[in-house]
């Protein structure tokens, strides 16, 4: 008797997991699906050359430009100069 009791509890506690994960799959592949259009579109703004530039940094492993600190040019400074 007793070991139908702590096999009811393992089924509701699996049953209950089962739905969590199911529920973070499908929120799972509505983010990949909305991803892969942002990724599309993208794709279909950038220039050949900056697709060039992104291939050739994956194939490095250097991160992604936009990933990377902008360069600030010496010239530029935030007060006038005199």
């Amino acid at each position: 008797m007793q070991t139908d009791l702590v096999k009811s509890h393992l089924m509701y506690a699996v049953r209950e997991e089962v739905e969590v994960l199911k529920e973070q799959i499908k929120e799972l592949i509505e983010k990949n699906s909305q991803l892969e259009q942002e990724n599309n579109l993208l794709k279909t703004l950038a220039s050949p050359e900056q697709l060039a530039q992104f291939q050739a940094q994956l194939q490095t492993g250097s991160p992604p430009a936009a990933a990377q600190p902008p360069a600030q040019p010496a010239s530029q400074g935030s007060g006038p100069t005199a």
